[in-house]
């Protein structure tokens, strides 16, 4: 055992967590390759607040890496982070378009946000929650992932499309980006059949490399190129007098309930699948784990970006075989890496990482087999958090209506002691959230 296998081995506890440095490498690759979208992804969508593009790159790329580094060295969870969709559609279409405030109004918000999940984070408020949450919940959002992530594999194969009259319907399977996640699936589905390791990434690569001939995927100019600076965004904050105003109150709890419930959900689904779990149900160094998205977040908002947490695309690098940090290692020097390699690591089109991500929704479907479906009080509220979602597109919506589900029939039925104090509370939480926003 050379020297630096040697560092990763004790640093990551690789063979105590049954893995391998080339595993977690390939995995770290993996997830990578699935979620480098959001370096194109979140600048032009927070862009449209008149946010400078290059400026957001740059912003994107640091804090995502900072944050997945805290994951790595500080939690030795293979989870990677980045400032999260949907966080940020809301940053930009609810609160400066939408609402009209300017977007260092909601730039100041996610700055709070991030300082009181730091905050609740030292007072295992978030830990609480996530332990109080009943196996069957933690079993039915790892399920609710997987489908929520296969369906947005789905929608950026184009293979799903928006229909006005059923909402959503099959797109046209002649379209380039259909052809390239198609190919991309039966090439990555006969690599896992033959227990090819890295098959998903392999399968990456191949539908990136189809994708040029039927011009899916762009042909960079250049390889390399210094990134731009953050400066036009970075540490653009309100005054106290816009602080202290009811809409920055509202804006705040929608922040915070979203990215919660989104790393929480993301969390314990994930490692309910992998086995990260204790016998007890629990996530051990959970605590540390919900301080990287806290950090993130509160970093980001310095530089300029939305709401940093855990992303989804995590669990195709634990589909991939990864169990610690160093899998969130690689992802984050990866992150670092393309600050200067932009045009490269941007390349990777939305239909190439598709078929990851439906391959991973299989992958997290097995969890459904830990739900006694027998018991109406148990199956019931796992299929609610299962079902809403991909119908709701967000993983905290789901979860709270589990929770909220499993409060009630359960004190309906007279069993209301199998429930935690934690859980009646957050039902009411959600239920008045629900009523009033």
């Amino acid at each position: 055992m050379d020297n630096n296998t040697g560092f990763l081995e004790r640093r990551f506890k690789l063979r105590e967590n049954g893995t391998s440095t080339r595993t977690e490498i390939v995995a770290g690759l993996t997830t990578f390759m699935a979620m480098s979208y959001i370096l194109v992804v979140n600048p032009l969508i927070l862009s449209d607040t008149g946010m400078d593009r290059g400026a957001l790159f740059t912003a994107t790329a640091i804090a995502s890496a900072a944050a997945t580094l805290v994951m790595s060295f500080y939690a030795n969870y293979p989870f990677a982070l980045a400032p999260g969709m949907g966080l940020n559609a809301f940053f930009t279409y609810s609160v400066v378009l939408g609402m009209g405030h300017s977007w260092r109004f909601a730039l100041t918000a996610v700055l709070l946000e991030g300082i009181i999940f730091i905050l609740l984070t030292f007072l295992k408020v978030r830990e609480a929650i996530v332990n109080a949450i009943p196996m069957t919940l933690k079993h039915a959002v790892g399920v609710g992932i997987g489908l929520f992530i296969a369906f947005l594999g789905f929608i950026n194969a184009k293979l799903v499309i928006n229909n006005d009259a059923t909402l959503v319907g099959l797109g046209s399977v002649r379209d380039p980006n259909a052809i390239v996640a198609i190919i991309g699936l039966i090439v990555t589905a006969i690599l896992l059949a033959k227990d090819v390791k890295g098959a998903m990434l392999i399968g990456i690569i191949v539908s990136t490399l189809v994708g040029i001939p039927l011009g899916v995927t762009p042909i960079p100019n250049s390889v390399f190129a210094m990134p731009p600076s953050v400066a036009p965004i970075a540490f653009k904050f309100v005054g106290l007098d816009q602080i202290l105003t009811f809409d920055m109150f509202m804006i705040l709890i929608t922040f915070l309930f979203v990215d919660m419930f989104d790393t929480i959900g993301m969390l314990i689904g994930t490692a309910a699948k992998s086995g990260m779990l204790d016998k007890d149900g629990k996530l051990p160094r959970v605590e540390k784990a919900l301080f990287a998205d806290a950090f993130g977040t509160t970093l980001g908002s310095c530089l300029g970006t939305s709401t940093v947490t855990t992303f989804a695309e995590s669990a195709t690098g634990v589909a991939a075989g990864a169990r610690t940090g160093l899998t969130s290692l690689v992802v984050g020097v990866l992150f670092i890496i393309s600050l200067f390699l932009a045009p490269i690591f941007t390349i990777v089109p939305a239909a190439a990482t598709a078929p990851a991500l439906i391959i991973v929704g299989l992958f997290m479907m097995s969890s459904v087999l830990h739900i006694n479906f027998d018991d109406i009080t148990e199956s019931f509220p796992a299929f609610l958090s299962i079902i809403m979602m991909p119908l709701t597109y967000s993983i905290g919506e789901g979860l709270s209506f589990g929770i909220m589900s499993f409060a009630a029939i359960k004190l309906f039925t007279g069993r209301g002691k199998e429930v935690s104090p934690v859980i009646y509370i957050l039902a009411i939480l959600f239920a008045a959230r629900l009523i009033f926003t």
